[in-house]
């Protein structure tokens, strides 16, 4: 996670964003997501695993600038937290 600093590493789990996914790009799931943000963030959207540490991204849901989404879809990220 080179844009996450890893001198905590009691910190299991870290929820971040929003990148918008720039508002543009291509996604079909399960087989390509691409987004010229990638060239700013290395993590832009989804889950992301170094050692033991995870990282999610989330794209947002509104927007900035342009008032619309090509090809990258708003995202709302419900997560169930469930005791171990």
């Amino acid at each position: 996670l080179d844009q996450v600093t890893s001198d905590y590493t009691d910190i299991d789990l870290t929820f971040s964003g929003h990148t918008h996914g720039m508002q543009f790009g291509v996604e079909i799931p399960g087989w390509i997501k691409w987004s010229p943000i990638k060239y700013v963030y290395k993590q832009w959207a989804g889950l992301y695993q170094e050692g033991q540490q995870y990282l999610y991204v989330n794209r947002g849901l509104g927007y900035l600038g342009y008032p619309g989404r090509v090809g990258i879809l708003p995202e709302v990220t419900v997560i169930d937290l469930k005791r171990g």
